[in-house]
């Protein structure tokens, strides 16, 4: 998602240049490259641990991050048809139609299922330790929005085009109001538990994600709704005027919404002075990378200077800062790593499961690893039957699990992705 994001405000930055897009276009490799990779490593997980996916998904903080795959393809959607349609020509753009499709079904399903699978949960969750991550499967909808009015650019289809605009339209309308309403439990969770633990404190930028990618998603549609309209003769003459009308006018409320987010933010960062660098800091990127293209989108409407004085400011400030701050708190921290344990299941203390040469790759990269690099873990939450692990660094140490809170512990590459 992050650095999906970086190659999109890198592609469309108003003071642009040549060298700029180059540089997006090397961004949007490594994008692939690390979702691939991702995926690929992920369905060896729960291909070979079956019984990790039934218990990450019954978690009430890991299966809300199920939400990050839909967003994460749909920014390699969106630079595919600004990099790769008018590179390659006509099937490509029936190619990009056909991955929006793909990424708006799981969006939805994604959107829809996981929220209820946290109503039906049999164990109870507490206000207090609901955080910003329950936005995380809910804005998959609004970012597959974006990604539909973009792809209606490229459709050489006029009634094509149309149903990707209406659904997209519907896609919003499932996703915005939903976030809303997270959010508004958010800040009573906020107002009557106060701000989050140092350790995930930049768990509070993520609302700003919902806001400038909803704003951003209507300001897109409208144009489109504007272009597609009248080709198709939908509704009357002048609807696709309107809808670009209503669509910049919410995408303004949007955006001046999310500036109160952005103080919040901004304002809690500020308090907490020094907090521990994680891998949770992926937190600043998207949502500022999102706020930030829909100030350029409003910058573009108004055809207005400052707003794109304040995306490119956004970019600099939130995006390419954030990321040094972060690679310079990795040289002074170490490598970082985080796993998630769930629990003692059965069948997974043997080993993966699969063919032979499945188990002895992996074994063999995992005592690479334990010769090179070793980790000392700690436990920042426990649960009944399950529990989290988000930093790891140091020297490697013993290999027991300890049930508690604020013990350590230590696990290597292969324990990190297959164990518990």
């Amino acid at each position: 998602m992050g650095t999906g994001i970086v190659s999109i405000l890198l592609n469309t930055l108003p003071y642009n240049g040549p060298w700029l897009y180059w540089i997006s276009v090397v961004v949007f490799g490594l994008n692939i490259l690390l979702f691939a990779t991702g995926c690929i490593i992920s369905l060896l997980r729960y291909t070979l641990y079956p019984e990790i996916f039934f218990a990450m998904i019954k978690h009430p903080v890991q299966s809300m991050f199920i939400g990050t795959f839909p967003m994460g393809f749909a920014t390699i959607i969106n630079m595919f048809c600004f990099v790769c349609v008018p590179a390659w020509g006509e099937w490509s753009r029936n190619l990009a139609w056909g991955m929006w499709i793909f990424d708006a079904v799981f969006s939805v399903i994604t959107a829809l299922s996981l929220p209820f699978l946290l109503m039906a949960h049999g164990s109870e969750t507490q206000l207090s330790s609901m955080t910003a991550v329950w936005l995380l499967p809910i804005v998959s909808c609004i970012v597959a929005a974006s990604s539909g009015a973009i792809v209606a650019d490229v459709l050489p289809n006029p009634q094509h085009a149309l149903w990707t605009v209406i659904v997209s339209y519907i896609l919003w309308g499932i996703g915005l109001p939903l976030a809303l309403m997270v959010m508004v439990i958010y800040l009573q969770r906020l107002t009557l538990h106060k701000l989050p633990p140092k350790a995930v404190i930049v768990s509070v930028f993520l609302p700003l994600g919902p806001l400038g990618q909803g704003g951003y998603s209507i300001m897109k549609l409208g144009g489109a709704a504007q272009t597609i309209f009248p080709q198709t003769q939908t509704l009357e003459s002048g609807s696709g005027a309107v809808f670009h009308t209503i669509g910049f006018m919410a995408g303004l409320i949007l955006w001046s919404f999310g500036l109160v987010w952005l103080f919040f933010a901004i304002a809690s960062i500020a308090r907490c002075r020094s907090f521990p660098f994680n891998i949770g800091w992926w937190g600043f990127t998207f949502p500022l990378g999102v706020f930030a293209t829909c100030t350029c989108q409003l910058g573009k409407e108004l055809a207005s200077e400052v707003f794109r004085v304040l995306d490119t400011l956004a970019l600099c400030s939130g995006v390419v800062g954030g990321g040094g701050r972060r690679y310079i708190a990795r040289s002074r921290v170490g490598p970082i790593v985080l796993c998630a344990l769930f629990g003692r299941l059965e069948g997974t203390r043997g080993g993966p499961r699969g063919s032979g040469w499945i188990k002895k790759g992996l074994r063999f990269f995992s005592s690479i690893w334990r010769r090179t690099t070793r980790y000392e873990v700690l436990q920042t939450k426990s649960f009944r039957d399950s529990y989290s692990i988000h930093m790891a660094k140091g020297v490697f140490g013993s290999k027991e699990w300890g049930p508690r809170d604020a013990r350590t512990s230590s696990c290597s590459l292969y324990e990190v992705l297959f164990v518990e």
